[in-house]
């Protein structure tokens, strides 16, 4: 059936990369499309030797877009996580990261058209309902991906890519906070359980006697930590409005601890079972959120910024987000910098 290939562009977005699809490429049934996307992407493989993912859930990500059913939008944006390990594809959450791309994805396939040097495309973020607006760089009615902004996780510049959200809190449990408490105990920690864009439940790494200066693959290597920290994520499940979690990819787990570099906070994110490289845009968004409360965690341990601009701290650097907040110092909006690029644009060709 699919002899000739499926259209695909193949983009870097933020600290991920994933196969950007048009809805019209790719079935109709649920079932059918996840069984071809994990075909394409090479799972169930710790290698995906046999397939184009890249051996980790960073990269092993799709985007799949079409013209919005939105008046107040230009294009609907699914984000499927393909793991790589499991034959398992959620839609269960958002990613800021491959939303980075498709601004640009929606401009190189027609979606959008380009109004000048500089395009904001209107986003209907599908898993969670609400509208990102990107700012994509257009000169010559093309889109450009040569620029000087830089992110951390990502070697050289590229042309920068704003995005801007507003209405995310609870988008996926409900309410910002869906116990109503700024802090609960589970299995004896202290965790601000809470969705601005993305449920994360923020701990402190002390609490599993870790500094939170840890790199990645020692926080990999810890199986009491992981453990411990699966057992308190599943229990958060139910508490969250998101039912059983065991086989799902939210909530986040974020410990945190006092920025090292200058930042507001540092951070070590588990996405939920592999520990991330960097940290995720809406994950980041949630974790400047949190730090506004006073009786948390986060808001006991940040150093917090004057002008709203939130450093968040990550194992391969930081990631800039701006919270907008009104007079009465409620959020009304967050925002980030992030970039983008075109790795390759043609036909793959499912095992």
């Amino acid at each position: 059936m699919y002899e000739e290939g499926i259209p695909c562009l193949w983009m870097r977005g933020g600290t991920s990369k994933g196969a950007y699809f048009l809805t019209e490429h790719l079935p109709s049934d649920k079932v059918e499309r996840d069984d071809l996307l994990l075909r394409i992407m090479g799972s169930p493989d710790p290698r995906q030797i046999d397939g184009i993912g890249g051996a980790d859930p960073l990269t092993s990500k799709v985007a799949v877009l079409s013209a919005s059913t939105r008046q107040d939008a230009d294009v609907d944006y699914l984000f499927l996580q393909v793991f790589v390990d499991q034959a398992l594809v959620s839609d269960a959450q958002g990613c800021g990261n491959i939303l980075a791309g498709v601004g640009p994805a929606a401009i190189e396939r027609g979606l959008v058209k380009p109004t000048g040097d500089l395009t904001e495309v209107r986003i209907h973020m599908l898993n969670s309902g609400e509208v990102a607006v990107a700012k994509v760089e257009t000169p010559n009615g093309r889109v450009n991906y040569t620029g000087e902004a830089s992110i951390a996780g990502v070697p050289g510049t590229n042309a920068a890519v704003p995005l801007l959200f507003t209405n995310i809190a609870g988008t996926m449990c409900g309410a910002l906070l869906p116990t109503d408490n700024e802090v609960d105990i589970i299995d004896g920690v202290e965790a601000t359980l809470i969705d601005n864009g993305m449920p994360c439940v923020i701990m402190r790494a002390s609490d599993f006697g870790l500094t939170g200066k840890e790199i990645r693959e020692e926080l990999e290597a810890n199986a009491a930590v992981k453990t411990r920290i699966e057992a308190i994520r599943i229990k958060s499940g139910p508490m969250m409005q998101l039912g059983e979690v065991t086989t799902a990819s939210v909530p986040k787990i974020i410990l945190i601890s006092s920025p090292a570099n200058g930042g507001a906070i540092s951070t070590r994110s588990f996405i939920p079972h592999r520990v991330h490289a960097s940290i995720g845009v809406l994950a980041a968004v949630t974790v400047a959120t949190a730090t506004r409360l006073k009786n948390s965690p986060a808001g006991k341990l940040v150093n917090a910024p004057s002008d709203g601009r939130y450093e968040i701290e990550h194992p391969t650097g930081s990631m800039e987000v701006f919270l907008d907040l009104d007079s009465q110092e409620e959020i009304k909006g967050a925002g980030t910098i992030r970039t983008a690029r075109k790795l390759f644009d043609g036909r793959v060709f499912p095992r």
